[in-house]
């Protein structure tokens, strides 16, 4: 019908009529159907006359919206449900946050003037002054990074102990010296140190209480030499050599090692007894080196000692000539030498349940050596020559080891009488010296202590 719109249901005149629906009352013009019971009353003036407004999108949801027909006001349900956001994970909530925080140390975030909270003021960082701090802050973090991400990585940790050791040859520093120190590294970063933080590893080396001082020293050598190649400095932590007399076995006990040993453990051990030689030359003998009619041995030395040429006995050509000639050299890289006397002489001491023998290494036997020969001939002129010390200061220590050692014992000794040139070679091989000319009836007196 004309004048008429159907709506909701109901019939509405459209034409208005006064105080009826539609028609204006005290000023204000009816906008038409009322609410119809399930819209909920207007927050802001109580009517009924409410009327579905649209949804909005929310985080939980879309929600409806209302408009209140007499005051104009909009609002969303009142009694929609709210269900609770979703709790952020402890990992999200920081990884928000570092979000955040790079956003502010951002270049454009920085070259924006602006006031810090703990300055009501304004008069400190902002402008210039506060964008310099925290370009100078991103960089210090960006390096810290760089530096966590390199000493935590496994594989580049490995990549930079294989430079170091390249490094170090390219330095001329000794085989020996580099395997050892790349070990040494390597046990500082098992132990948490990070290599490129000076006092992180002063701590690290600090904490050790079964380290000695001596051996804190060495560390601190290995890791200096680090620092050289990484263009790194520090302030060198104090830490001496203890000095103290080695422990000197008897002839017996490294008799016992030779002979319960490998083939090429005993002939290593005979040769350190016979020269008395520094380990690590011995280690680099080779068969050119060895002269078995003259039964002498030439000596390649080490840092700090001289080149010789020593005495052995026919038994250490003998156990040389038991060895296989597979390369120029005459014995395995030492550590390997070293792995394998480690295990053995275990099992050598708890077999003839002698603890003493866990206290005999390559270096004591070399010890030993210098002693016995002080002993022999009062003469440390000899001794220096013997064991190729540059320096007599080195050498000295032996009259001291001597005197203790022997401070107890009574000069008493085997005499043996030799009548001819033979007889005198087996003698002066098994220890014993010559101590004058022949007698009426030719012979020669050897003698050697007990």
């Amino acid at each position: 019908m004309a004048g008429f719109h159907k709506e909701n249901g109901f019939h509405v005149d459209s034409s208005p009529s006064l105080g009826e629906a539609g028609s204006l009352n005290d000023g204000k013009l009816d906008l038409g159907q009322g609410s119809t019971g399930t819209s909920p009353l207007c927050p802001e003036c109580g009517s009924e006359r409410t009327w579905k407004d649209g949804l909005r999108e929310t985080d939980n949801g879309p929600v409806q919206r209302y408009i209140c027909r007499i005051c104009g006001y909009r609002f969303s349900d009142p009694n929609r449900k709210r269900e609770p956001k979703p709790q952020k994970s402890v990992g999200e909530t920081a990884k928000a946050e570092g979000n955040f925080g790079d956003k502010l140390k951002s270049l454009n975030s920085l070259l924006i003037d602006r006031r810090g909270c703990n300055d009501p003021m304004g008069e400190a960082f902002t402008g210039p002054k506060w964008l310099v701090q925290n370009l100078a802050e991103v960089e210090t973090r960006n390096q810290e990074k760089a530096a966590g991400a390199a000493w935590s990585d496994p594989a580049k940790i490995k990549g930079k102990l294989l430079q170091f050791g390249l490094w170090m040859q390219k330095q001329g520093y000794a085989e020996e010296t580099i395997s050892s120190w790349i070990v040494w590294l390597k046990g500082l970063v098992k132990l948490g140190a990070n290599l490129w933080d000076p006092e992180n590893v002063k701590e690290i080396i600090g904490k050790q209480q079964k380290w000695s001082s001596s051996y804190k020293m060495l560390q601190m050598y290995a890791y200096e030499a680090f620092l050289k190649m990484e263009n790194l400095t520090w302030t060198r932590p104090r830490y001496t050599q203890a000095e103290s007399l080695p422990f000197i076995p008897t002839e017996k006990e490294i008799d016992q090692l030779i002979s319960a040993t490998s083939k090429v453990v005993s002939a290593f051990l005979q040769g350190l007894k016979d020269t008395g030689a520094d380990p690590g030359e011995l280690a680099k003998l080779k068969w050119i080196d060895v002269d078995k009619e003259a039964k002498t041995v030439k000596i390649t030395p080490v840092k700090g000692h001289s080149p010789r040429i020593l005495k052995v006995s026919q038994q250490f050509i003998d156990s040389l000539q038991r060895l296989p000639k597979t390369s120029e050299q005459i014995f395995p890289k030492r550590r390997n030498l070293s792995d394998r006397f480690y295990i053995q002489r275990k099992r050598i001491a708890y077999k003839l349940n002698n603890p003493r023998l866990l206290k005999i290494s390559f270096r004591t036997i070399r010890h030993w050596k210098g002693t016995m020969e002080y002993h022999r001939t009062r003469d440390i002129l000899h001794v220096k020559k013997i064991l190729g010390h540059k320096a007599i200061q080195n050498t000295l220590k032996y009259i001291d080891i001597e005197a203790n050692l022997f401070e107890t014992t009574n000069d008493q000794f085997i005499v043996k009488v030799a009548t001819n040139t033979q007889e005198a070679c087996k003698l002066i091989e098994v220890g014993f010296e010559y101590i004058t000319g022949e007698y009426a009836d030719g012979g020669k007196i050897f003698r050697k202590r007990k």
